[in-house]
């Protein structure tokens, strides 16, 4: 197989940096610090401020790769209708320092909403409410939550291929060496926490998949063989775990990341924007969890004219038709590239959305013995 054609002007960007539990514990103590000025030498109501997080408040910067928080930022200030958020936001950083951080533990967002409970009045009724001031939490101190101890609940994606995992045992502290080119007719889970994993690869790309049944026809015919790539399952929108694992490793080993997903604005502007720049919700932090380095391989509106598609279509939703439109009129990514327009444009003509699964019109097998090959040797990749 040719080797995939990536342009020249395509750098690696660089890698955020390392966040420590000392320096994270440290923030938390700032922020306590100036609550405490603002009542005790100014006699004044403390306030707190935080980052609006949504895609009206980021940019999109080409060089740096991903989404840029700007500086628009909502202010809490102690008051009767919020001294109960105030004091959860207040008692949040405490357990995240002194039970998390100070103790070297992680809790799921699940236990924290549940610790709450032995908080009295500043117990959370429902767990959407803690988890929306975490996420405050994690925008005003600029840091992760996985970096301040929290673990997601979801899963991280699967992996199989020419790479060799290196994780340590919890017990020891000792190399677990994990091959996930030999693990049968299955694959790796990426675990929730992956900044302490190493890598050894020879692979020559990394394809993301969106589907886990097209991932699983690869895995069960082993085209990571053929094709001397790792696959990663993304399972629809990649988790947090899973961006993050794609960007360590494709940084590591210096590897480019190919996205596959299906033809439909879903997949286009939720599933690969996300991959590739992050989201507006999460800005603050988009810089660990993006892949600059992704192409689009497919699918494309245009595949459906090139490999006979048309009766393997779908006619777009009305939620399709919005999300297109949508992110043509405000998606900063979207925006900065005519490709992506071109594409989304030429999709709401043609009427219709292709999923991954359509090339089986031709053949089961068509997409791993025909169009990838071709796709990869034509090296002509949406941005």
């Amino acid at each position: 197989m040719a080797k995939p054609i990536i342009k020249k002007t395509d750098s690696k960007p660089a890698a955020p940096a390392a966040v420590t539990r000392k320096y994270a514990a440290g923030k938390i103590v700032a922020v306590a610090q100036d609550v405490y000025t603002d009542i005790i030498r100014k006699n004044a109501r403390p306030t707190m401020r935080f980052p609006i997080r949504s895609l009206s408040n980021v940019k999109y910067d080409p060089k740096k790769g991903h989404f840029e928080i700007l500086k628009k930022v909502a202010t809490r200030t102690l008051s009767y209708n919020t001294v109960k958020t105030f004091a959860q936001s207040m008692r949040l950083m405490a357990t995240t320092k002194n039970d998390l951080l100070d103790k070297n533990d992680i809790a799921g967002k699940r236990e924290i909403y549940y610790n709450s409970k032995s908080w009295g009045e500043c117990r959370f009724d429902e767990q959407p409410e803690s988890d929306s001031l975490l996420d405050d939490m994690e925008a005003m101190l600029g840091i992760n939550r996985e970096q301040l101890g929290y673990i997601p609940e979801e899963r991280g994606g699967e992996v199989t291929g020419p790479v060799t995992v290196i994780d340590r045992d919890p017990g020891t502290g000792g190399d677990i060496r994990i091959n996930c080119e030999k693990l049968g007719t299955g694959a790796w889970s990426i675990p929730s926490q992956v900044e302490h994993l190493r890598f050894e690869s020879k692979a020559k790309f990394i394809l993301a998949i969106e589907t886990a049944s097209l991932f699983q026809r690869l895995v069960h015919h082993r085209y990571y063989e053929r094709a001397n790539c790792v696959l990663i399952s993304m399972s629809g929108v990649p988790t947090r775990a899973c961006r993050r694992f794609i960007r360590r490793l494709s940084d590591d080993k210096d590897l480019p990341v190919f996205a596959f997903t299906d033809g439909d604005p879903y997949g286009y502007c939720n599933i690969y924007r996300t991959l590739k720049v992050g989201s507006g919700q999460a800005a603050h932090i988009n810089q660990f969890f993006c892949v600059p380095r992704v192409h689009y391989l497919g699918v494309t509106p245009q595949d459906i004219l090139d490999y006979d598609l048309e009766d393997a279509t779908h006619p777009l939703e009305e939620n399709d038709i919005k999300r297109a439109k949508d992110a043509l009129k405000n998606d900063p990514f979207i925006r900065h590239y005519k490709e992506w327009q071109a594409a989304l444009n030429q999709m709401l003509t043609m009427g219709v959305r292709i999923e991954q699964q359509a090339f089986a019109k031709h053949g089961l097998n068509y997409v791993l013995e025909k169009y990838l090959p071709a796709k990869l040797k034509k090296g002509a990749f949406l941005p």
